[in-house]
């Protein structure tokens, strides 16, 4: 991979975190929005950006002119049954994991559009979106939007500027500790996968660093399920 400018949307923790640790080996000129910074503080050539997607307007002056690659992490997980779900938390759902995409990727287009060599952004969905999942009906339709989004833009977008979305299952980050609290709630969150095991967020990092990569480049329009087999298979016994 040549050494290139990324802007990693909430890069400090999570998948995002451990995606700017991947870059940084190829010493790639690293930018991170994101609320805190303590996190990035010893992984080398790592500029910070103070962000809050939720906010009306975005400071990004602090980016470079040309941009090769932007992945935008941030997410919910509000698992509720749906007769608990208020308005309000659809509404946050859509903040964060779908206007708050829409708003940095028309931030950063410009910068994206000047790459002589074409541009890649990366976004999330999650495997609840395929496969029908009780009590996600809030997360799940945010992530969908996602998805449309994905598609859409990687149209607009061709040929300068690929899109893509991975769409992870239960991933082992603190975004997800509240589903992790325990040894039973681990074991059977892992049971619930073919492959026995939920994912760790290296798994996902290294997969959207790819899709980052000149590998990737002939990948656009697609949403990746790294989920363990939960989108599509049953293991019988």
């Amino acid at each position: 991979m040549d050494k290139n400018n990324f802007f990693i949307v909430g890069g400090s923790s999570g998948i995002g975190l451990d995606l700017v640790k991947v870059l940084s080996e190829n010493h790639h000129g690293i930018y991170v929005g994101s609320r805190t910074a303590e996190t990035l503080a010893e992984i080398p050539g790592v500029h910070h950006i103070p962000l809050d997607v939720t906010a009306e307007t975005l400071d990004l002056t602090t980016l470079p002119e040309t941009l090769q690659g932007l992945v935008y992490c941030p997410g919910t997980i509000v698992l509720k049954p749906f007769q608990r779900l208020t308005i309000n938390d659809f509404k946050e759902d859509f903040k964060i994991n779908l206007l708050g995409a829409v708003k940095i990727i028309q931030g950063c287009l410009k910068q994206l559009k000047k790459s002589s060599t074409g541009a890649s952004i990366v976004l999330f969905s999650t495997v609840a979106v395929k496969t029908g999942m009780p009590f996600h009906a809030s997360v799940a339709s945010a992530k969908a939007a996602v998805e449309g989004l994905t598609r859409s833009l990687a149209a607009e977008f061709a040929p300068r500027i690929r899109v893509n979305a991975i769409a992870p299952s239960l991933t082992d980050t603190p975004l997800a500790q509240n589903l992790l609290s325990s040894l039973e709630k681990r074991k059977a969150s892992a049971d619930r996968h073919p492959l026995k095991r939920i994912g760790t967020p290296q798994e996902i990092a290294r997969a959207a660093a790819h899709l980052l990569s000149d590998a990737g480049a002939w990948i656009t329009g697609q949403v990746l399920p790294i989920d363990g087999g939960m989108s599509s298979l049953r293991t019988f016994r």
